[in-house]
């Protein structure tokens, strides 16, 4: 009797066809996370936050500048996406989002920055002038900013 296209093997011939499929599942990677890199060294997705987190401080200490929220929206929604499409799930996109030691390390960066740009938290005027330029520049901070 003929079977439609299953091979019949001998117990012999099962094991060692057995094995060498456990083999080769082995010798692969386990699954795609392990080749991932942790968001943090994700650049692009790091400087998308980076923007958002200081134009948003820009617009919290200058009276005569706002966030054009709609677009800030988008743009988040668009790391979010390309987070996505790197393999990340939004469990592990919220994690590191939400992780204490992650806003730590990016509000070190951008206190870094902006006493680097010359605005200091006395003089909420400062904050206006490197707003100015950003927008002025057509930075991707800049684009998330308006003038009152």
């Amino acid at each position: 009797m003929r079977s439609c296209g299953v091979i019949s093997l001998t117990t012999t011939a099962r094991v060692a066809l057995a094995g060498a499929v456990f083999a080769a599942c082995l010798a692969a990677p386990v699954s795609s996370a392990a080749a991932r890199p942790h968001l943090r060294e994700a650049t692009e997705i790091n400087n998308g936050l980076f923007a958002v987190a200081i134009a948003r401080e820009i617009k919290d200490y200058c009276p005569t500048i706002n966030a054009r929220y709609f677009r800030a929206f988008n743009f988040l929604s668009s790391l979010k996406r390309k987070a996505r499409d790197m393999g990340y799930s939004d469990a592990e996109i919220e994690a590191y989002v939400d992780n204490d030691e992650e806003k730590a390390r990016l509000r070190a960066r951008g206190e870094a920055y902006l006493a680097a740009k010359g605005v200091s938290y006395d003089d909420p005027q400062s904050f206006c002038a490197l707003g100015r330029e950003e927008i002025q520049k057509s930075s991707q901070i800049g684009v998330l900013l308006r003038a009152k």
